[in-house]
């Protein structure tokens, strides 16, 4: 049996397109002379749909979208994901399901047993776990159909009915399917690698697995879908990042025919050690998934044009190299404001970066805009000393001019602020946290630095003035992060720890941080839950990044 693995890139909602692509997944593993094409989870309306799943007439296009499919489903079997109702009064409306076309008929549908409620994921407020598993069956093969199940760990888990794999395995099945989409982080591809395997070594039959890529706002799918035989031996494993289909024939005793070599992504492997952040770590993927969460959220919500703050430092920098990358230099503007703070090198940096780039750009100066506020505020703010209000009116003022060129020229406004800030309430509201979309907002301080090595890996990008300077936000006479901030190294190690990990205040001194600058920094993430709240949706690259997956109390306390 020769199987197609269709790796796709589906856009929530947009049935049409979906459709499109899938059909054409399907010619072109007719043309392969696959007998089975296999396409991802929930492909058929995009994923994660969320509450897009409670209206009746987006189940409704749906079931249209599967109608229209299986017309092509005549010489191959086609395997889709997508919602399928319950007919039961009780529980969920839906189950997550996988449809079997053959023949332009629905041959058997697979319901998801193990429904995520963690991070990200929220299956659980939308779905309804399968009752009852059977394989089905296809040209002479009994056929194990998953969806996204980590089955080799939920054998004793109480929270769900069963395994679904051990409950497949009573019918014999001859091999494992299994459509996915699962989200990327620095973390998750070699930890997927080794689940499939734990899989295959535990029920001894090939498997198939098929991911999705592309980007939904701010979750991103890098695909890498992979084949392993019944040995637990790697096969083949889909491009990272790229849509790609490939075709696998499996032999009638379980293996696959000879020749087939594993895909290069081009990409090193990396082992993460869990307790510790390597900031070094899977900058490569990073900046793919970076790119392509750009690209993605501009293309499906039909932007082409990008503005940003080009400050002379190094989150602005990465920030405007990622974006041309995304973009084409044509497309992203750089405004350059200065003050009376702004040292010279930061706009001569700046101004250099955009000439390396291609990229247009302009400078505004903000300090007549400045001192206007002033003079109005002057007669309420009378002698008080200087204070960081007149600094966040700088950024502010930056703000209002960057939306009102974004406004009047049909640009999205890019945020640059990265991880360290977010998380210690280093930004201003309304001010450097404006923008539509958060591209550094998931990676450290240090990761951004990471970032900007790996993009001057082959020639010098970035100016390395910009890179080599002490980080400042430049609002006021001589100022540092570093007057505000502990040292980004230990700040980042410490808000891993937190953040990421979910160490408490305990487990963390008890690591040989000291206890005066824990307590600090851990108080100032808590306090400033109030602005990531308010923030701009953020490109995830953690395992815990700020935004949907991570949720706490605006007005929490959490210390000790």
């Amino acid at each position: 049996m020769r199987i197609a693995l269709a790796q796709q890139n589906y856009h929530i909602g947009n049935f049409e397109e979906n459709t499109r692509k899938i059909i054409e997944g399907i010619n072109q593993a007719k043309e392969q002379q696959a007998d089975l094409v296999i396409f991802s989870e929930l492909c058929v309306c995009g994923y994660p749909p969320r509450d897009f799943l409670e209206f009746k007439d987006f189940i409704a296009r749906c079931y249209s979208a599967i109608d229209i499919i299986k017309q092509h489903a005549d010489s191959i079997g086609v395997l889709v994901g997508a919602p399928d109702i319950n007919p039961l009064k009780e529980g969920k409306d839906l189950f997550n399901a996988a449809y079997l076309l053959y023949n332009k008929e629905v041959k058997g549908i697979a319901h998801k047993t193990c429904l995520p409620n963690y991070d990200v994921f929220d299956e659980y407020r939308y779905f309804e776990p399968a009752y009852e598993w059977k394989v089905l069956e296809f040209k002479g093969k009994k056929l194990a159909i998953t969806i996204c199940e980590d089955i080799w760990n939920l054998g004793n888990n109480p929270l769900y009915r069963n395994c679904p794999m051990d409950e497949l395995m009573k019918e014999q099945p001859d091999l494992m399917l299994n459509i996915s989409a699962s989200p990327f982080d620095y973390t998750h591809v070699e930890d997927r690698k080794a689940i499939v395997k734990l899989n295959v070594n535990k029920y001894k039959l090939p498997m198939l697995y098929c991911n999705c890529v592309g980007s939904q706002t701010e979750i991103g799918f890098d695909g890498g879908s992979l084949v392993f035989d019944k040995e637990a031996n790697l096969v083949k494993q889909l491009p990272l990042f790229k849509e790609a289909m490939e075709v696998v024939e499996l032999k009638d005793d379980g293996t696959f025919k000879q020749g087939i070599t594993v895909f290069s992504n081009d990409l090193p492997d990396a082992e993460l050690d869990p307790a510790e952040l390597d900031h070094n770590l899977c900058i490569p993927e990073i900046y793919q998934a970076i790119v392509m969460g750009i690209r993605d959220y501009f293309s499906k919500m039909g932007f082409t044009k990008a503005i940003l703050g080009s400050s002379g430092g190094i989150d602005s920098a990465v920030t405007l190299v990622l974006a041309c990358a995304a973009l084409g230099k044509e497309n992203v503007r750089a405004v350059l404001m200065p003050s009376q703070y702004s040292s010279s090198h930061s706009v001569s940096d700046a101004e250099e970066l955009s000439k390396i780039l291609g990229n247009p750009s302009d400078i505004i100066p903000v300090k007549n805009i400045y001192d206007s506020f002033l003079i109005e505020l002057e007669p309420i703010f009378k002698e008080l000393p200087f204070s960081i209000a007149e600094e966040n009116i700088q950024s502010r003022v930056r703000g209002n001019l960057l939306m009102a060129l974004a406004n009047k020229f049909g640009y999205i406004l890019l945020n640059t602020s990265n991880k360290s800030e977010l998380a210690t309430g280093y930004g201003t509201l309304y001010g450097d946290m404006a923008g539509g979309l958060g591209v550094l907002g998931d990676c450290y301080k240090m990761q951004v630095y990471a970032l900007a090595a790996y993009i001057n890996r082959a020639q010098e990008i970035i100016p390395i003035n910009i890179i080599n300077k002490a980080p400042s936000a430049e609002l006021r006479p001589g100022q540092k992060d570093s007057d505000s901030l502990p040292d980004y190294a230990v700040l980042d190690r410490i808000l891993y720890q937190y953040i990421e990990r979910r160490q408490g205040p305990g487990e963390i001194k008890a690591q040989g941080f000291e206890k005066s600058l824990v307590d600090r920094v851990l108080k100032m993430v808590n306090m400033n839950e109030y602005k990531r709240n308010q923030f701009c949706p953020i490109i995830r690259v953690s395992p815990k990044a700020f935004g949907v997956g991570r949720r706490v109390p605006i007005v929490g306390k959490y210390l000790s």
